[in-house]
């Protein structure tokens, strides 16, 4: 079995999970955040459906460099242009994974923020570590907001409190 073969399941089932949480973005509440340090709710959803692409950078690059002086995030005003976005990236990221070779996913990527470098590891680390691992950080941030807004949030590896119960 390949490093793509093994890593595609637990692909699958986060996009899975995370698009269940991307259908219930509130779009009344995309300028909300729990803090003034906080990124805004519908920043935080743009991120998470952002993220996919990561995966796509990853494999087709040596690196990504990030300047926080010309980086400009995405603004996504609604539900529909959020889940395309999600969509449109775990389609070609699922793509990228698919195709990349265990040798080239064993190769060093790198990412540097404002002319720094802040990580070298392998291809395959950096999937699991800095794209899905990242991902379900932020989609659990993005599941304390809705919670603090009362929007039911959807269980993700079982039911959650706002599940109808199973027994």
């Amino acid at each position: 079995m390949t490093i793509s073969e093994m890593m595609l399941p637990e692909f699958d089932q986060e996009m899975a999970n995370t698009r269940k949480l991307l259908e219930r973005v509130p779009e009344d509440k995309l300028g909300w955040k729990p803090h003034e340090k906080s990124m805004p709710l519908g920043r935080l959803a743009a991120h998470v459906a952002e993220l996919p692409s990561w995966a796509v950078n990853t494999i087709q690059q040596d690196s990504l460099s990030l300047d926080p002086a010309t980086f400009k995030p995405a603004e996504i005003t609604s539900r529909k242009e959020l889940l395309e976005t999600f969509d449109k990236h775990v389609t070609e990221a699922r793509k990228a994974i698919a195709g990349a070779s265990d040798e080239h996913l064993q190769k060093i990527w790198s990412l540097q923020f404002g002319g720094k470098t802040v990580l070298s590891m392998p291809r395959a680390a950096v999937l699991r570590g800095v794209v899905m691992n990242h991902l379900v950080h932020h989609r659990a941030q993005l599941g304390v907001y809705y919670r603090l807004n009362g929007v039911p949030v959807p269980g993700m590896y079982g039911p959650s409190a706002d599940d109808p119960r199973m027994f």
